[in-house]
This record gives structure tokens, C-alpha cells and sequence, in this order.
């Protein structure tokens, strides 16, 4: 069994991919709201609630195999503010990062570390973020690889996200886990561009970390749907024929195709800014039924709340996406606690980390390498 200590740890979504084989020795998030969520599906032995940066490393215990932390990602989003790891926000890499250092230094650094966070950290200050982190890694005596994993081959959400894997540099890296080069879907352009900006000192701790081919999604968005769902309910008439309304031709001709169909189809309606023919911006009202969600995001403002749109025949509704949707979404069974109200559910959700992913993460990637670790202690005993 694998031991970790879960950062930025919201609901514990990293934990719940990770699943029972591992052991959480410690795990920290500065939301409280999150906190009760997390308390419920997990108890609250390891969880210590609070700033990061107030943390010492006498509160970690022990000495973990893996270090995981999907610190957060508003400020090295594209839809955030560009303030990058110097933001108040993704800023708390640092803390965090202050404390690994500090176990190294008291020479029981994790094994293995996990970064989980939006692909704009590969470009955020044109890589100068990104060099950053490597940077913060290769100092602390950690080789270090990024791949890019998307939901949607596990789970019918888009939802790509970049994990940075560091590997302390004293174990020996089996060749079965590395690669030569850079390897498709894992290793994107994105990647393979910040990898060829960082100078010779930071691509010479770099590896380009080995897994097997994505596998084939089984499962549809309207698979996922509630029957009866809680926490919301259909809109009247009039609100969705104002949905309909802020569609362009081209959506409304996706929506006709689809009530011409005749059969049941279940898409999503996403609300985003656009310009019109006069060059102004306006809210529009976009649609796919491509049987696939778009990322779920926090919800600020009405905008990022994902709405549903169910079409059968000539009879069309809409609605918003049920908390327990979203968690599905994720990757979540239905035995998950999830917070009563709205908006603290979805935020949970469009907050967190794609549960099947972290599963195939760790089953091809992070308990070879722990036995390839436990292996090489055995030896030294």
C-alpha cells in the first residue's frame, strides 16, 4: 500500500482516484465549505483545514510515497487574470512547494510528487511559469515529466488538464515507465513546445513519462443524465424560448436537426460572449450533441453553469445540470456526499480532478513506480 499526502484537497476527489490501496497520511484545503464535504465522504483523521502557507512541515507525518496537489488554476487560466504563479491564487504552489523542500531537507521527501492543473500553466508568461515549477522541482532533487490527460476518454466531459510527475532523483527509472520522446495523446504539442523553451539545465532533469494507449470511453452524457433529478428543475417555456433566442442560425439549425431526428437526444447548451455582425459583444447561447459535456467550471455568474437540453420529437425542454450530474461528470459514484446546496456542489465538482483519470494515472504510472521504488529499498536493506 502507498501512502500521500493530498493538497489543495477539496472533496477529495485525488483520494477517490487513488482508491483504497493507497493510504492518506495528511491532506489540506483552506475551504471550509469543501472541508465538510470532504469530512463526509472521508472522516477528518488526516484533514487539517487552513492556509498553506501557515502549514509546517512537522504537521506532515511520516514520510509519504506521493505528495499530490491540484493547486489551483484561476490565475493561470485563460479565463483568469494572467497573474501566473505570482496570483494570490495558483501563487500557493509556493507555500506548498515550501514544504516538500522542507522534507527533503529532513530527508523524508515523498517519493513521487503529482502537479495537477489547467494547461495554461504550460504557456502562462510564455512558459515563464511553467520553467518555474521545473525549476522549483530540480532544486529539490525531483526528475520531473508533464503529460496532458483529458476526461473525455474516461468520462464524457471534455476536460484536459496538465500533470507534472516528479520522481525523487535518487531511485533509478525503470525503462518500461520512459520514453525516448514525446508520445501521442499524452505528450501534446503544448507539451513537447514548453519542454524544447526550458534551458539545457531543466530539459537534462526532464523525462518523458510512458503509458499504454488512451483508452476507449464506454459511456455517453445522456448515459449520466438523472431521470428524476434533484436540486433543480425544467425551465417554463418562456426561459427556454429566451435560450433559443440567444442562439445564432447555426445552432438553431443543430437544434431543428435534432427535433427532425425524432428520437431522444440530450445535448448541452453552454452561454458564452461573442461579437455580433457589428463587431459588439453579446451573450450567445451555443449547443452540441456530440453525446459529450464541455469542462465543467466553477460557477461564477450564470455563464459557466452548464444547462441541458433534452429533444425528443417535436417536444424540447432545458434545464440546468443536476449537482449529481456534474459529480458523474467527474467521475463520481453515487455514493459521494455531495453538499446541499447549488452552487457548492457544482463548484465542488468544477473544481476538482477527474477521478477515473487519477485511476489510470496511478495504475500505469504511480504504483509501477512504487514498486520499482520498494523494490530498489529492499535492496539496500
Amino acid at each position: 500500500m502507498g501512502t500521500f499526502y493530498e493538497f489543495f484537497a477539496g472533496g477529495g476527489m485525488a483520494r477517490a482516484g487513488l482508491g483504497a490501496e493507497w493510504q492518506c497520511l495528511f491532506a489540506n484545503d483552506f475551504d471550509e465549505k469543501k472541508a465538510l464535504c470532504y469530512k463526509a465522504n472521508w472522516g477528518c483523521g488526516e484533514l487539517v483545514v487552513g492556509d498553506v502557507a501557515k502549514l509546517k512541515s512537522s504537521a506532515l507525518p511520516g514520510k509519504a510515497d506521493l505528495a499530490w496537489a491540484s493547486f489551483p488554476c484561476q490565475d493561470l487560466s485563460l479565463a483568469g487574470d494572467g497573474a501566473g504563479l505570482r496570483g494570490q491564487r495558483s501563487g500557493t504552489f509556493w507555500p506548498f512547494w515550501r514544504l516538500i523542500d522542507q522534507t527533503a531537507r529532513e530527508s523524508r521527501a515523498p517519493a513521487m510528487v503529482v502537479l495537477e492543473n489547467v494547461c495554461g500553466a504550460l504557456t502562462s508568461h510564455e512558459g515563464a511559469d511553467f520553467r518555474a515549477i521545473c525549476g522549483a522541482l530540480r532544486r529539490s532533487g525531483y526528475r520531473y515529466g508533464a503529460l496532458v490527460m483529458d476526461a473525455i476518454h474516461f468520462l464524457p466531459q471534455s476536460r484536459p488538464r496538465l500533470f507534472i510527475i516528479g520522481l525523487r532523483e535518487e531511485w533509478n527509472l525503470a525503462d518500461l515507465l520512459a520514453l525516448q520522446g514525446p508520445q501521442a495523446p499524452w505528450h501534446t504539442k503544448a507539451v513537447i513546445r514548453a519542454f524544447e523553451k526550458l534551458p539545457a539545465r531543466l530539459r537534462e532533469g526532464w523525462t518523458w513519462w510512458r503509458l499504454p494507449p488512451a483508452p476507449q470511453r464506454r459511456t455517453t452524457l445522456e448515459d449520466l443524465i438523472e431521470e428524476n433529478p434533484h436540486g433543480v428543475r425544467w425551465h417554463t417555456g418562456a426561459e427556454t424560448r429566451h435560450l433559443l433566442g440567444m442562439m445564432s442560425d447555426t445552432n438553431l439549425s443543430k437544434v431543428a436537426v435534432a427535433m427532425r431526428e425524432g428520437t431522444r437526444r440530450v445535448g448541452c447548451i453552454y452561454k458564452r460572449m461573442r461579437n455580433d455582425e457589428d463587431g459588439n459583444r453579446v451573450q450567445r447561447a451555443e449547443v452540441r450533441f456530440d453525446g459529450v459535456s464541455g469542462c465543467l467550471r466553477t460557477p461564477v455568474g450564470g455563464s459557466s453553469r452548464q444547462i441541458l437540453i433534452e429533444i425528443e420529437g417535436n417536444s424540447l425542454n432545458t434545464r440546468l445540470l443536476s449537482p449529481r450530474e456534474a459529480a458523474r461528470l467527474m467521475g463520481l459514484d453515487d455514493t459521494y456526499t455531495l453538499p446541499q446546496r447549488y452552487n457548492e456542489a457544482y463548484h465542488l465538482a468544477g473544481d476538482g480532478v477527474a477521478v477515473p483519470v487519477v485511476r489510470f494515472l496511478a495504475h500505469h504510472l504511480l504504483e509501477p513506480l512504487l514498486g520499482f521504488i520498494e523494490e530498489q529499498r529492499r535492496e539496500a536493506a
